[in-house]
């Protein structure tokens, strides 16, 4: 639990784990109870090479993209290759930030389009990487050039959530 919500989040995805967004989107719905409104939260993904863990979820992926629950609702009614396939539908919601804060993926083997194209915005790897180094990075609270981020080095450890974001829904 923080006592503050976070601004900047960048988390690492280590690309001996984490080969797609099926799986690194842990770093988007583990987060989000953390995040301000407008917040930015920035993906480091060297391994990410395909969104879905098989061929028929990443091809739905790739169709329908990363969108909030209204979307993917209504996407479900409309689509029977999404109705028969409800592990992408889910996909597709736990990828998304529901409009609330924007997401920046930097891949290290997916195109600026193919990125864009499921709703995220791309960001430069090697550029980001040089930027936000994992290994000078600590977990938790740090300043880059008088930013502060928070930096998550494995979002698969832990769930993170902004204490007020509980206590204002009382």
């Amino acid at each position: 639990m923080l006592d503050h919500p976070i601004r900047k989040a960048v988390v690492y995805l280590d690309p001996s784990e984490f080969k797609s967004t099926w799986l690194g989107n842990k770093s988007i719905y583990r987060t989000r109870m953390a995040l301000a409104d407008h917040a930015e939260l920035i993906v480091l993904a060297p391994g990410v090479r395909e969104f879905g863990e098989d061929p028929a979820i990443d091809q739905l992926i790739r169709h329908y993209g990363y969108v909030g629950t209204p979307a993917v609702l209504d996407a479900v009614k409309k689509n029977a290759d999404l109705a028969a396939n409800l592990s992408a539908a889910r996909s597709s919601h736990h990828g998304s930030s529901e409009g609330r804060f924007r997401i920046t993926y930097c891949p290290g083997h997916l195109s600026q389009r193919e990125i864009e194209g499921v709703n995220f915005r791309f960001g430069d790897l090697a550029a980001m990487m040089m930027r936000y180094n994992p290994a000078t990075l600590k977990d938790g609270p740090n300043a880059v050039d008088g930013e502060e981020v928070f930096f998550i080095s494995n979002p698969a450890l832990g769930l993170w959530a902004y204490r007020g974001r509980f206590e204002q829904s009382r």
